[in-house]
C-alpha cells in the first residue's frame, strides 16, 4: 500500500507529459484556451454594458432578458449540435465558428458603441453564443483524434478544467480592460473587440491543423446518411427516453430535481445581487464604482467554486453524496436567511462565497451520481438533460425575480423566500433520497472515465 501512492503519482505525471508532448493536442488545446479566454472577455464586456452602464440603471426585466440571452443557447442548442458536428469537418467548424463569432462581436461592439440595448443587440449576442456552443462541442468530439487512447482520461481532465480557468482569467482581464479604457459603453465596446481578437487568434491556430485531422470519418462507400430532419427527430426522441430512464432511477431523478431547484434560487439571487450593486449600494455613485464592488462578489463566488472542488471529494469520503447535497442546500438556506436581510455588501460577499460552494458542490455530486447510476447507453442523453436543467431553471429564477423585485433589488420577502427555497429543496431531496443518505449501494454500471470527464466540463 505504501508504494502505491508514489507509483500513482508517477503514472499521473507520465501521462500528463505524454499528452502535452502530442503536437496536435497542443494545437487543439491552444485553440480551446484562447477561445475560452475570449469567452470570459466577451462576458465581461457584455455584462458591464447591460448591468453597469453609466447612462442607464438596469430594470429587473432587462436584467432577466440579458441572463436569458447568456444562458439559454447552451441548453437549447447543445443537444442538437452533435447532428452537425458528426457531419461536417470539425477543423472547419473550429475555424469558421471562430471567424463568425469575431464578426458578430464587431457588430455587437458597434451596437453597444451607439448605445443600443434591445432586440438587435440580443439577437447579435444570441447568434454569437449559439455559434460558440458548436465550437465547444466540436472541441470535445475532436479530442480522441489528437491523443492516444490510454491518455484520453488525462486529456479530458486537463483540457476542460484549464479552459474554465482561462474563462475566469479572461473575465477578469476583460474587467481590467473595461476600467483602463474609461468604462462606459466605449469601454464595453473595446472589451468586446478584444474578445473578437481572441476568437480570430483561436481560428488562426485551428487553421494550422489538417482539415481531416479531427474527424468525422467519411461514411463507408455506398452508405447514405440519414436526412438532417430525421436525425434531429432522433435527438428529441433520445432526450425523452433518457428522461424516462432517469425517472426510473430514483437517485438520478432526485439529484436532477435538486439541481433544478437550487438553480432556480441561484437565478433569483443572481439578478437580485446585480440590481442591489447597481441601483442600491451604489445608487449615487459611478457605474465603475458599482462594477468594482460587484467584482468582489464575483471573486468570492469563484473562490467558492474552487473550494467545492477541494472540499467535496474529501467530505464524500466520510458521508454519502446525497447527504452532502442535502447539507449543502441546507447551508445555502441558512446563510442566505441569516446574512441576506442585512442588505450590506459584506453580507452579499459572504453569500456569493457560500452559494458558489453550494452550487458547485451540488453539481459535482449530481454529475458523479449520474455517471455511477446510469447505464452507458443512456448516460449521454441524461447529461444533455442535465445541461438543460442546469441553465433553464437559472433563467426561470431570474424571470421570477424580475416579476417581484423592485428596481433597486432590495426585497426582504424575496431574500427570505430564496432562503426558504433552499431549505425546502434540501428537505424534499432528503425525503426522496432517504435510503441513500447513510450510504450508497454499489452502482449498477461502471462509469466511463472519458465520458465522465467530458460531462463534467459541460
Amino acid at each position: 500500500m505504501t508504494g502505491g501512492r508514489p507509483a500513482a503519482i508517477a503514472t499521473f505525471w507520465n501521462d500528463l507529459r505524454r499528452v502535452l508532448a502530442e503536437r496536435d493536442f497542443r494545437r487543439l488545446f491552444a485553440t480551446r484556451l484562447i477561445s475560452q479566454a475570449g469567452d470570459g472577455v466577451f462576458t465581461a464586456g457584455l455584462g458591464t454594458y447591460v448591468f453597469f452602464n453609466a447612462k442607464t440603471f438596469p430594470n429587473p426585466g432587462a436584467g432577466a432578458a440579458a441572463l436569458a440571452v447568456l444562458y439559454l443557447p447552451y441548453s437549447l442548442i447543445g443537444p442538437f449540435a452533435g447532428v452537425f458536428i458528426d457531419r461536417w469537418s470539425r477543423r472547419q467548424i473550429l475555424l469558421w465558428s471562430a471567424l463568425l463569432r469575431a464578426a458578430l462581436l464587431v457588430l455587437t461592439a458597434a451596437l453597444i458603441g451607439s448605445g443600443q440595448l434591445g432586440i438587435p443587440l440580443y439577437v447579435s449576442v444570441l447568434a454569437a453564443l449559439g455559434v460558440n456552443r458548436f465550437f465547444l462541442a466540436s472541441l470535445s468530439a475532436a479530442l480522441p483524434h489528437v491523443v492516444a487512447e490510454d491518455t484520453l482520461v488525462m486529456a479530458n481532465a486537463v483540457a476542460p478544467t484549464t479552459g474554465t480557468l482561462a474563462t475566469f482569467a479572461g473575465g477578469f482581464a476583460g474587467l481590467a480592460l473595461h476600467f483602463l479604457t474609461g468604462g462606459g459603453r466605449g469601454g464595453s465596446a473595446v472589451t468586446l473587440l478584444a474578445a473578437g481578437a481572441c476568437y480570430l487568434l483561436s481560428g488562426t491556430v485551428a487553421a494550422t491543423m489538417r482539415r481531416d485531422l479531427l474527424g468525422p470519418p467519411p461514411p463507408p462507400p455506398g452508405a447514405r446518411r440519414a436526412r438532417i430532419v430525421t436525425e434531429l427527430a432522433i435527438v428529441v426522441k433520445g432526450l425523452v427516453s433518457g428522461a424516462r430512464e432517469a425517472w426510473r432511477r430514483r437517485p438520478v431523478s432526485a439529484a436532477l430535481g435538486a439541481t433544478a431547484g437550487q438553480r432556480v434560487i441561484y437565478g433569483i439571487l443572481s439578478l437580485t445581487t446585480i440590481l442591489l450593486y447597481r441601483n442600491y449600494f451604489y445608487a449615487h455613485a459611478s457605474a465603475n464604482a458599482s462594477l468594482a464592488g460587484f467584482t468582489i462578489v464575483l471573486v468570492a463566488s469563484a473562490f467558492g467554486y474552487g473550494a467545492a472542488a477541494v472540499v467535496t471529494p474529501m467530505v464524500t469520503r466520510l458521508v454519502s453524496k446525497p447527504a452532502w447535497i442535502a447539507i449543502l442546500l441546507t447551508a445555502g438556506g441558512l446563510v442566505t436567511g441569516l446574512a441576506g436581510p442585512a442588505f450590506s455588501q459584506a453580507a452579499f460577499v459572504v453569500i456569493g462565497l457560500s452559494l458558489g460552494l453550494v452550487a458547485q458542490g451540488v453539481a459535482i455530486c449530481t454529475t458523479t451520481i449520474i455517471q455511477q447510476r446510469m447505464d452507458d447507453g443512456y448516460r449521454g442523453r441524461v447529461f444533455a438533460l442535465y445541461d438543460m436543467l442546469f441553465n433553464v431553471p437559472f433563467v426561470l429564477g431570474a424571470v421570477i425575480a424580475a416579476l417581484v423585485v423592485p428596481a433597486n433589488g432590495k426585497s426582504l420577502r424575496l431574500i427570505l423566500a430564496a432562503a426558504a427555497g433552499y431549505l425546502a429543496t434540501a428537505l424534499l431531496y432528503g425525503l426522496a433520497s432517504r435510503h441513500d443518505l447513510g450510504g450508497e449501494p454499489p452502482s449498477p454500471s461502471s462509469a466511463s472515465p472519458s465520458r465522465a470527464a467530458q460531462a463534467s466540463s459541460s
